[in-house]
């Protein structure tokens, strides 16, 4: 659709992530189609879409796993370009593929790590220490990863991500597979490292996710961005949005009815691309088109308080993700072949 909300991000802060004309193709398969992105440190960035899309893709790409084709890309402050190093020193990656070696014990898969990122062997005990601590893996630490449980598993996983002490994080679906137990704790995991400054781009199917974690969040469509923005700003795209009014008076819900019909308050369409206006039902509510917006809001309840109508509740509805996801996607994207298959 290639609608797209501004960001509304303080321009002074600084970008952790960015990328301007993202494009990467294998043979005539066009994977990404010159996305932008743009990052501020200390945030959740959501990348939204169903396979295909490529979001493993664009996360492989900012981690310097594979080269884009084309593009002006920086992450941490360093051209993707000319100091991959220095990107790779100053980023942790978790993909939806645990890297934990299961023959081996948490602790050691920890300390192994640490012998990568070159600690000595007394911070790199502390650091391991901490960590499985910080992720109650304590208990299991001399056991050997094979026998987590999928929870465990991802947890580990994102523990010896950290060891290196990262600022930016990626998280490519990282709660693939977790039972919704399993998916709250990971979603307070990283909650928690945002309140550490951290930055988290986090690729993610579930719209759920998105909704709870992210600052913002951009739709990936065949290979570019359909729409990015804030959860509430993408849900104020698409049509459906009402102000609803419940009375428990039938003779105010008439009343109310008839005055709100006479007003000639503006209609709006609603999912089908059909006008609707003000409606009433059997259940005494009234519902008036609205985008939820405060400004919207405010002005409905100074025209309900200078005509004398007074409900019982006035609850705002808008759009939810699924609801943007299927408008911006078509609905498509399921018989998509994976991003591993173009590979």
């Amino acid at each position: 659709m290639g609608t797209s909300v501004m960001s509304t991000s303080n321009p002074r802060s600084a970008a952790a992530v960015s990328a301007a004309g993202l494009r990467k193709s294998y043979g005539d398969r066009t994977v990404l189609d010159g996305i932008d992105l743009r990052i501020p440190a200390g945030s959740v960035f959501a990348l939204l879409g169903p396979n295909g899309a490529g979001k493993t893709t664009a996360v492989n790409i900012l981690s310097t796993l594979i080269t884009a084709d084309a593009g002006d890309l920086h992450v941490g402050g360093h051209d993707l370009a000319t100091d991959p190093q220095a990107v790779r020193a100053a980023i942790g990656v978790t993909g939806q593929f645990s890297a934990v070696d299961g023959l081996i014990t948490g602790e050691e898969n920890m300390l192994l790590m640490a012998d990568l990122h070159h600690l000595s062997r007394r911070e790199g005990r502390r650091t391991t220490a901490e960590l499985l601590e910080r992720f109650d893996l304590m208990d299991a630490a001399k056991k050997p990863a094979a026998t987590y449980s999928g929870g465990m598993k991802r947890r580990l996983d994102i523990a010896m991500t950290l060891v290196g002490n990262p600022r930016i994080i990626f998280l490519d679906e990282p709660t693939t597979g977790l039972d919704p137990r399993s998916r709250h704790t990971m979603w307070q995991i990283i909650r928690a490292f945002v309140s550490d400054g951290v930055t988290v781009l986090l690729t993610t199917q579930y719209l759920e996710e998105a909704d709870q974690l992210a600052d913002r969040i951009a739709v990936l469509h065949d290979g570019r961005i359909a729409a990015e923005g804030t959860s509430e700003e993408l849900k104020r795209l698409i049509p459906g949005g009402h102000i609803r009014l419940r009375f428990s008076d039938p003779s105010a819900h008439r009343s109310a009815a008839r005055t709100l019909s006479a007003a000639g308050l503006p209609e709006a369409p609603d999912s089908t691309g059909t006008t609707r206006g003000i409606t009433a039902d059997e259940s005494l509510t009234l519902r008036i088109p609205s985008d939820g917006t405060p400004r919207e809001l405010r002005s409905l309840l100074d025209w309900l308080d200078s005509a004398g109508i007074e409900a019982d509740e006035l609850t705002v509805h808008t759009p939810d993700l699924d609801d943007v996801f299927f408008a911006l996607t078509g609905g498509t994207g399921t018989d998509q072949p994976s991003e591993e298959a173009v590979r």
